[in-house]
């Protein structure tokens, strides 16, 4: 497939309508199923990419580092051919513990250096879990030390800095179930803590559900630090029953905790006027936590959800 009729992001803002023209949806492989740079239960990643162009998206963010082509003349190969623009890459990275901060900050630089060649602006920090993705067990401690916090803190403005004077590249940490940045108190506590010329926040609406936060109040609290919109719903009975049963992340996805919207919270008209009341440019990247699903599930699923979303201002159908 060669798409060439169709400019990049000609239909991802609102040009109808000044209210909602900053905002830019767009599309990461979370919204195709894929969790993790190569997994047997995921599709091939030239028919993610061909099918998120297909169902009208114009904006990408690269997902788990290793999923698409990490060389980035190959990564713009791909991208050109299917008339998608990088704006993002994403990465688990361990903060808290000194013994990892090497790792983390080479594979850090590794993300940054493909994404900047190929004209991205953000890097997406991803909490490592306290328990597997696959297996569920835990892996970590579920609340951290006070030591083990402040060196989580240091080492996101550290890595902050990096992408930033290094790269040009600002980052965002993500909020996520079974994290240590999931519940509104822990979210609160890293805009107090961070500098954030050099840390600001993914918002996640879904994980912010999850976490038992409310994404419109986050919006309307931590203006400045709204720079960068990760777009899911969640079922609020389906997540209640996974805290009260103490399910594993993973679990409470199998079990349809993630939904499409208009089903799930939040209610997605108020959530994006309350992101367009910004007037900022904000990329508002569609997902659907859905590892694993059947291989014709999510390209009808997406193009279901850009529509809707389209409905509540958010880019044109």
């Amino acid at each position: 497939m060669t798409q060439t009729t169709t400019p990049a992001t000609q239909k991802a803002r609102n040009t109808n309508d000044p209210k909602y023209s900053k905002l830019a949806i767009g599309v990461c492989p979370d919204q195709w199923g894929v969790w993790f740079p190569d997994d047997p239960k995921q599709m091939a990643p030239r028919q993610a990419m061909q099918e998120m162009a297909e169902a009208g998206f114009e904006i990408l963010e690269t997902g788990p580092y290793g999923y698409f082509p990490t060389d980035p003349k190959e990564l713009k190969s791909w991208t050109d051919e299917f008339g998608l623009k990088v704006v993002a890459g994403t990465g688990w990275g361990i903060l808290h513990k000194a013994e990892a901060w090497a790792e983390t900050e080479r594979h850090f630089r590794q993300i940054a250096e493909t994404h900047a060649a190929v004209g991205a602006e953000y890097i997406v920090h991803l909490p490592p879990l306290y328990r597997d993705d696959k297996t569920w067990e835990f892996t970590d401690d579920r609340v951290l030390s006070p030591e083990a916090w402040h060196l989580y803190v240091d080492n996101a403005n550290k890595l902050g800095q990096i992408m930033l004077d290094d790269y040009g590249l600002k980052m965002v940490l993500h909020p996520h179930g079974d994290s240590h940045i999931e519940t509104p108190d822990e979210i609160a506590r890293i805009f107090d803590a961070t500098d954030p010329r050099y840390v600001n926040l993914c918002l996640d609406s879904g994980h912010v559900v999850y976490g038992g936060g409310d994404p419109v109040e986050l919006v309307h609290k931590y203006p400045e630090r709204i720079t960068y919109v990760h777009i899911k719903a969640f079922d609020p009975k389906i997540t209640k029953e996974a805290h009260d049963k103490d399910w594993p992340f993973g679990e409470a996805v199998t079990k349809g905790a993630s939904v499409r919207p208009p089903a799930g919270l939040p209610e997605m008209h108020a959530f994006i006027d309350a992101l367009a009341e910004l007037d900022k440019d904000i990329y508002c990247i569609c997902e659907q936590d859905c590892y694993p699903c059947p291989p014709d599930f999510p390209k009808p699923n997406a193009i279901k959800m850009r529509d809707y979303l389209a409905e509540c201002g958010l880019g044109l159908k």
